[in-house]
């Protein structure tokens, strides 16, 4: 605990970028990050979020102390990092540590796999349920400070398309739809919009760490 540094992450800081080696894990408690694959034109897709339920640089205690991803200030809040080599000797030296860190990887690799196939077989109003759905999950309110083209980088589709999507569900009375922010309305209805991974993945994190709720 005393090797822990309490950080305030702003809007849009990068905690690690692709290839570089992690100076840090971080431990997000009100801010959410984003892990984010850019391609060589410069397109990008969100292939993870993690927030007060996860650790931001899983790689390093994965043997592979860099990783092709970059890791983003999606909401900004409070974590708190840990030194590399700390992390490192605390994963050698405490089974309890490393056993939660792995159920944890476990548990992050599901919603990476979850995606890639959301991505690929449904509608974007399902995954625009989804990633709406995991955002209020690791955040207080109903509140998401957004924007159309920050949405559209995540899901890795065209700004138009989430527009249109964002408007059906406005009209369907789930969501709030205004510059820059989206309120939730009726989150169960946005669970019975969406396809299975939301549901799919929140199984998942609850069985791994069914602790990760607890503040």
């Amino acid at each position: 605990m005393s090797d822990l540094e309490r950080v305030e992450l702003p809007l849009g800081a990068m905690l690690h970028e692709s290839g570089v080696p992690l100076g840090h894990v971080y431990f997000p408690t009100t801010a959410v990050v984003s892990l984010l694959y850019v391609t060589e034109n410069g397109a990008s897709a969100e292939i993870a979020t993690v927030g007060n339920e996860g650790v931001v640089g899983v790689s390093l205690f994965m043997g592979g102390h860099t990783t092709p991803s970059r890791a983003v200030v999606q909401n900004a809040g409070v974590a708190y990092r840990l030194k590399a080599s700390t992390t490192l000797a605390e994963f050698a030296r405490s089974s309890a540590f490393m056993h939660l860190l792995l159920r944890y990887t476990q548990a992050l690799i599901t919603q990476m796999a979850q995606s890639a196939v959301c991505n690929r077989h449904h509608a974007l109003d399902q995954q625009l349920c989804r990633w709406l759905l995991m955002r209020l999950d690791r955040l207080r309110g109903s509140d998401l400070k957004t924007t159309q083209e920050q949405i559209s980088d995540m899901l890795g589709v065209r700004r138009e398309g989430v527009t249109e999507a964002a408007l059906n569900l406005q009209r369907t009375g789930l969501i709030r739809y205004g510059r820059g922010r989206i309120t939730v309305l009726d989150r169960h209805g946005l669970e019975l919009r969406s396809c299975e991974c939301y549901a799919v993945v929140k199984d998942e994190y609850d069985r791994l760490l069914p602790r990760r709720r607890v503040t």
